[in-house]
């Protein structure tokens, strides 16, 4: 069965212009064209599918194009999945704790009581 850009657009709720590029980045396979019109078959909803996971877990277009790289329907995530997996939980985790090193200083300005800035710095609120 073969789906037009719209229909593929409307069964995912993925825009068509995401869509396009993904395609342009070589994310998905270039579609076939029938007169101006992109057609996919019914492969490209697992396709879409692993790409939004991707974008969920905060991977960049180029890590999932990586992640992506020669997968198939029956192709196991394998080590080369765990592998950018485990390197962008770390990166996640730094951005975790980078977040909390900003909340503690946020916190710290909203509870300081100082009768101006210069005491404000000397005090290290």
């Amino acid at each position: 069965m073969t789906y037009r850009i719209g229909e593929v657009a409307e069964r995912t709720g993925i825009a068509s212009s995401a869509i396009r590029y993904y395609e342009k980045e070589g994310l998905i396979p270039k579609a076939d064209r029938r007169g101006n019109a992109r057609i996919y078959g019914g492969d490209i909803f697992d396709r879409l599918s692993l790409i939004e996971l991707a974008k969920s877990a905060g991977f960049t277009v180029a890590e999932t194009r990586q992640l992506l790289r020669g997968v198939s329907r029956s192709t196991p995530p394998g080590p080369r999945w765990r592998e950018l997996a485990q390197k962008k939980l770390t990166e996640i985790e730094e951005r975790i704790a980078e977040a909390q090193r900003m909340r503690t200083v946020l916190q710290a300005v909203i509870g300081c009581e100082c009768p101006s800035f210069e005491d404000c710095t000397r005090a290290g609120c």
